[in-house]
């Protein structure tokens, strides 16, 4: 086995075998959905998060190993290569590490060093530096080097070579900086101080000093964007003396003549060179490290956001606010349809927010509209008061939700928008998409790049590419884990799915509408551009409602039908109790039977059998069914309502670092800092997450900065 497998396995503490199975898996094309949902025997039944994980750490490894090739190579080219070197090479474990060993022999830009080389100097940089103790003094040395013709007149200005010289090979010195390295990141602090005499949003860092090892990933990008925008001034900090004592021990020699010369080198080796270096590499690690945790903290909130139960089977009305353009409405009957569009203007006066009112109640009576959902952006809060009058008058019998219309902008402007509606304005199809969003929060926000849909802390400062390989995954994971109906789906959900491109998912929508309804799974195969591999991957996650084969409208892969059917046979059922949905009682009969030995009768793994029993239990089920419904409301509440000590009920719509925003219908979202959480924990994730209904106090409302203080942890004392 590899080492880097074994690596792997160590890191991620698990079987190595396994690992390797999965790294086998991955270079065949197999996608992490299909492996973590279908091959689970091969891997121990790892989640989707880990294999992500292993995919990625595998591919840093892999990356680091080729830069290893050629460091050794570059090196080997100048003929330098020693066999400790390799050696060296072969154990560096980060790219830093081999970048510190590579370091001397990288081609420079001409430096101090670089011309006191020119000068002849090395020769004098190299005995004074070898620091024998019958060796000469550094003046007497430094006479003999004294070459007018090549630029050196004097004894300082030689001396002056030899200490550039031997600054820069410190410098170089790859042990010197990994000690240095780790010095600063345990003992050093960030430092930052007010650029500008004007008050800002970062006036919380005008004065700021924190360890490095006590930073927070989101006061690094918070710092970070200040000193961009021109707010802050940066700095590492370490203390000197702390930093030359071990760089001193390293390289100065007691009693040698030319110990004072090169403590004198190693200082200004320290101070020009090393530090400012040094000092930028942990400013580097820092953002990526924070970058990483964001990524982390930004995919961690996305998975609930699109996971958030759908309001099946009723007919909505989308409301997308706005002033000067008015409210633009769209109403979608229960599979999405769009039935009607109109604009409204309730925010243009009394007489306006009447006609409103009243054009409002007959498309809710003439289209039977049940749920209404409302865009938090620009008039939300008029909209919502307007909503909450309409339905009291009416009655009751409607009930409505403020809705996130993050990227609802950038979906309506998108090609997407205008080939799926190219007879609405911008504004009509945001309606559209905001109604969808309360139906089916997945199938609508598949269409948006996740980056847009604002779940995040500093998003537009991360590394791009990262953050979209990492949140595309997120919803490749929660698309495969709810399943696609052949007959219904878009193509920007059809995309989402294990082993579907782009292209391919415009011919599955070209062949329904040309030859109609899918009619089974295999016939996915007759669809230009899914192939064997195409379709091994995707046919398990998707449906075929229409389809004479029940096992076509559930989860269990194409390959386990053969299984699956045998069984039933052992259990004494049939595919019509499938059907029936009669096999309640199926998994009690499995587990008497024993699960290990069932297994192996129909010729597959314990995993592979419980999902199958799980499938044929509740064939077609939505994981989401399972989870607490959305908090929809008839009334609304405004800010000056807030008084501490009110209790709530509110949803979680963000999870940051330092707390949790909870959306408690008053249009602007409160928070929850860490401190008031029921329990300590070292991250809010790991309590709560996005889309959770929660039970929350007011401790304090400045209606001023717009701010709410919520708390979690009962009823706050008065003050």
């Amino acid at each position: 086995m590899d080492k880097l497998t074994v690596a792997l396995a160590r890191e991620l503490g698990r079987d190595a075998k396994q690992v390797a199975n999965v790294i086998t898996l991955l270079d065949d094309g197999a996608t992490i959905p299909f492996i973590a949902r279908y091959r689970k025997e091969k891997h121990g039944s790892m989640d989707d998060q880990l294999l992500r994980q292993l995919s990625d750490r595998l591919s840093y490894l892999r990356n680091l190993e080729g830069r290893k090739e050629e460091i050794r190579t570059a090196i080997e080219n100048q003929g330098k290569l020693t066999e400790e070197l390799s050696q060296a090479i072969d154990n560096a474990a980060t790219l830093a590490e081999a970048e510190d060993l590579y370091r001397p022999y990288k081609q420079k830009r001409r430096t101090r060093a670089t011309m006191a080389r020119e000068k002849g100097l090395e020769g004098l940089a190299q005995l004074l530096f070898a620091q024998k103790r019958n060796g000469p003094a550094p003046e007497e040395a430094a006479r003999d080097h004294i070459d007018p013709q090549k630029g050196v007149e004097t004894v300082e200005g030689a001396l002056q070579g030899a200490n550039d010289i031997i600054a820069e090979w410190l410098s170089d010195d790859a042990a010197i900086r990994k000690t240095l390295r780790e010095l600063m990141l345990r003992q050093g602090s960030l430092h930052s101080v007010a650029a500008t005499e004007e008050d800002s949003v970062y006036r919380l860092y005008y004065d700021f000093t924190l360890p490095l090892r006590r930073l927070s990933g989101y006061q690094v990008l918070a710092i970070n964007r200040g000193e961009g925008e021109g707010k802050l001034k940066v700095s590492v900090q370490l203390d000197r003396q702390s930093a030359l004592v071990p760089l001193c021990r390293a390289v100065v020699r007691p009693g040698a003549p030319a110990m004072a010369f090169v403590k004198t080198a190693a200082e200004d080796a320290y101070d020009r060179l090393i530090f400012p270096s040094l000092e930028r590499e942990v400013r580097t690690l820092l953002t990526q490290e924070a970058s990483e945790g964001a990524i982390h903290t930004f995919a961690l909130n996305l998975r609930p956001l699109l996971m958030q139960p759908p309001v099946k089977g009723k007919v909505t009305m989308g409301l997308d606010p706005g002033y000067r353009m008015g409210c633009k409405v769209a109403v979608v009957d229960a599979t999405g349809k769009v039935l009607d569009t109109a604009v409204v203007y309730p925010t243009h006066g009394q007489r306006q927010k009447e006609e409103c009112i009243r054009t409002l109640s007959q498309l809710i009576a003439r289209r039977h509209v049940e749920c209404i959902a409302i865009g938090n952006g620009t008039a939300s809060r008029e909209t919502e008061r307007m909503t909450a009058e309409l339905i009291r008058r009416m009655g009751g019998g409607v009930s409505y939700m403020v809705v996130s219309e993050a990227g609802a902008s950038v979906y309506s402007v998108s090609p997407l928008a205008a080939e799926e509606f190219p007879q609405f304005d911008v504004n009509l199809r945001s309606a559209v998409s905001i109604a969808r969003r309360l139906q089916d929060p997945l199938a609508e926000l598949v269409k948006i790049d996740p980056k847009a849909i604002g779940v995040g802390q500093y998003q537009h400062d991360m590394p791009q590419a990262r953050l979209s390989q990492a949140l595309d995954g997120v919803v490749e994971d929660c698309v495969g884990a709810v399943g696609v109906d052949a007959n219904t789906a878009s193509p920007s959900l059809f995309q989402r799915v294990s082993g579907i491109t782009a292209a391919t998912a415009k011919n599955l929508v070209h062949y329904r509408e040309e030859k109609g309804a899918f009619q089974s799974r295999k016939e996915l195969l007759k669809v230009r551009g899914l192939g064997p591999k195409a379709y091994e991957q995707c046919a398990g996650f998707i449906r075929v409602p229409e389809s004479k084969q029940v096992l076509d409208r559930t989860g269990v892969h194409p390959e386990s039908y053969a299984a699956a059917q045998a069984l039933l046979e052992e259990c004494g059922f049939t595919l019509q109790d499938v059907e029936k949905g009669t096999l309640e009682h199926l998994p009690e009969k499995a587990e008497a039977m024993g699960l290990e030995t069932l297994a192996q009768r129909i010729g597959t793994g314990v995993p592979t059998l419980r999902d199958i029993l799980r499938e044929l239990c509740k064939p077609g089920r939505d994981p989401r069914d399972e989870l607490p419904p959305p908090l929809l409301r008839t009334d609304v509440m405004e800010m000056k309502d807030l008084k501490p000590g009110m209790e709530l009920q509110g949803t979680v719509r963000n999870v940051v670092d330092f707390g949790v925003f909870v959306d408690i219908g008053v249009h602007q979202d409160g928070l929850v800092h860490i401190s008031k959480l029921p329990q300590r924990v070292r991250h809010p994730s790991q309590l709560l997450q996005v889309g959770d209904v929660v039970t929350v106090w007011v401790e304090k409302v400045d209606e001023g900065k717009k701010r709410i203080s919520l708390t979690m942890c009962g009823v706050p004392p008065l003050a």
